[in-house]
């Protein structure tokens, strides 16, 4: 059997890992979790997988490469981004061999039983450890040269994680740009990303930013909750409308690269979260607040629905983070960001699964419509359409720029259609048609031409018993191309390493 897979050449095995990137690309936008290292007493490393297990968690980030944790990640497909910790990346951005050796010890030993997809070089090192700045480019390329002495570049990316401290204005997100201190190494930072089509790694902490703002912005706008009427916040020079934070600063980072000429590069959130327990005068740090930002945010990136100002770019996210860390320098509250505490009980529970792609079937409300009342104002309509694709978890992929049931003129009938998408996921569970009185129920099927409504059941012309949403010509072929790449993929996966 050995000799039949060394039949196959290298060149083959790359095909089949860039195929399967692109089946990994289709699935959308994912929601992982950071495990911290600052614990005096933490669970074991196959305790910690159990975890992940029983939480369905499917995406991981180290923030080192703990060879405990690599081993006990194995066989189980959880993909994994390691991480070069801040005190070694002196030594591996000044040497070609320390790198290599690092790769070596740290990535080629683990692959392909432990599916490690991204290195994240350093945490935020050109805000906290400006020393290590000029050596930030240098390990980035020393280590991509050992991945490709080691053939695995094209599995493996790397990036560097940067916190929002980096942007100088990030609001409005249109004008945001990079601190001009680091402007250079941004160039060649980012010509890296570009060359190698890996990630821009952002650590977003509306926390901070919240907390900072002193009542400039609301804590609703923090925490993904609806805004009232006066209190919208939208970019004056886009008049594009922010419903929470988060998006402002993924846009921020966007617009922050196009400044350099730099577009394509997308945003994965490497750490964003909130603290459940703070000191006396950290009011904002506690359960409900940290409860309600990942519920949201989780929701917020399953939805698919990207950001007012990249709204076909979807933001996979990492929830920072699975344990508190006791020994974390700081405030009292930088030791209470994990949703569980070291000896493994819960500080609150969270959902991992994706609730934007759970069956809106349902027979019950088969024929009934949750839709938007015409007479209602725009500006309300407009409120609730943002929460319902917001902290809803509507599925609103469908109203986006292009898709069928999109209408840039209507907002009753873009509206109405995460109502009633949003009214058939949660019905069973105590949903309701309200929406501050801008929703009403109906029997009437509002489907149109290719844009069908969940609980459709095919009158007014429409396709019918589609009542999982609207499936266009386009997603339709996403879905087959899908299937058959995936097929493919299952064919050569096992004809080249079996």
């Amino acid at each position: 059997m050995l000799e039949h897979r060394n039949m196959w050449p290298a060149s083959l095995k790359g095909v089949v890992i860039l195929l399967m990137l692109m089946v990994f690309n289709v699935s959308g936008a994912f929601v992982g979790i950071n495990v911290g290292t600052d614990i005096s007493n933490p669970p074991s490393a196959s305790d910690i997988v159990s975890i992940l297990k029983e939480k369905k968690i499917q995406h991981v980030r180290l923030l080192d490469s703990d060879h405990q944790m690599l081993s006990a990640l194995a066989n189980t497909g959880i993909e994994v981004v390691v991480g070069v910790p801040n005190d070694q990346l002196l030594r591996v951005g000044q040497s070609r061999s320390t790198a290599a050796d690092w790769i070596n010890k740290n990535v080629a030993a683990y692959i392909p039983a432990t599916n490690i997809t991204h290195i994240a070089v350093g945490n935020e090192v050109l805000t906290t450890e400006p020393n290590a700045a000029l050596v930030l480019v240098p390990a980035l390329q020393f280590l991509q040269s050992a991945l490709l002495a080691a053939n695995l570049n094209t599995q493996v990316k790397i990036s560097s994680p940067h916190s929002t401290d980096m942007i100088s204005k990030p609001f409005p997100p249109s004008t945001a740009t990079f601190n001009s201190t680091w402007s250079s190494i941004m160039l060649q930072y980012l010509q890296f990303l570009n060359n190698t089509a890996s990630p821009f790694m952002l650590n977003a902490q509306p926390y901070y930013d919240y907390v900072k703002g002193q009542g400039v912005f609301p804590l609703e706008y923090a925490l993904f909750r609806s805004l009232n009427p006066d209190s919208q916040i939208s970019d004056p020079n886009t008049n594009l409308f922010y419903t929470n934070m988060f998006d402002a600063m993924v846009d921020a980072t966007y617009n922050s690269m196009q400044a350099m000429n730099f577009t394509g590069i997308p945003v994965m959130v490497t750490a964003s979260g909130w603290p459940s327990h703070g000191g006396q005068n950290e009011k904002a740090a506690n359960v409900d607040n940290a409860l309600a930002y990942n519920t949201n945010l989780i929701r917020h990136v399953l939805n698919n629905s990207g950001t007012p100002g990249q709204p076909n770019n979807q933001v996979s996210t990492f929830i920072f983070e699975l344990f508190n860390e006791d020994l974390r320098a700081g405030p009292v509250s930088e030791k209470n960001w994990g949703i569980m505490f070291p000896n493994a009980t819960t500080v609150y529970s969270l959902t991992f699964e994706d609730m934007a792609t759970t069956n809106t079937d349902s027979p019950v409300l088969r024929g009934t419509f949750c839709v938007a009342n015409s007479s209602a104002p725009h500006s309300a309509l407009k409120q609730s359409l943002d929460w319902a694709c917001g902290p809803g978890s509507a599925n609103c992929s469908a109203i986006q720029p292009g898709q069928p049931c999109y209408k840039s003129d209507d907002i009753v009938a873009v509206a109405s259609y995460a109502f009633n998408d949003y009214y058939h996921r949660t019905r069973a569970s105590g949903g309701t048609c309200n929406f501050n009185s801008t929703a009403m129920v109906t029997s009437t099927d509002p489907s149109h031409g290719s844009c069908i409504f969940a609980g459709s059941t095919g009158s007014n012309g429409s396709s019918g018993g589609a009542a999982s949403g609207p499936v266009s010509p386009d997603n339709f072929a996403t879905q087959i191309h899908s299937c058959w790449l995936t097929h493919l993929i299952t064919l050569l996966s096992i004809m080249v390493f079996m």
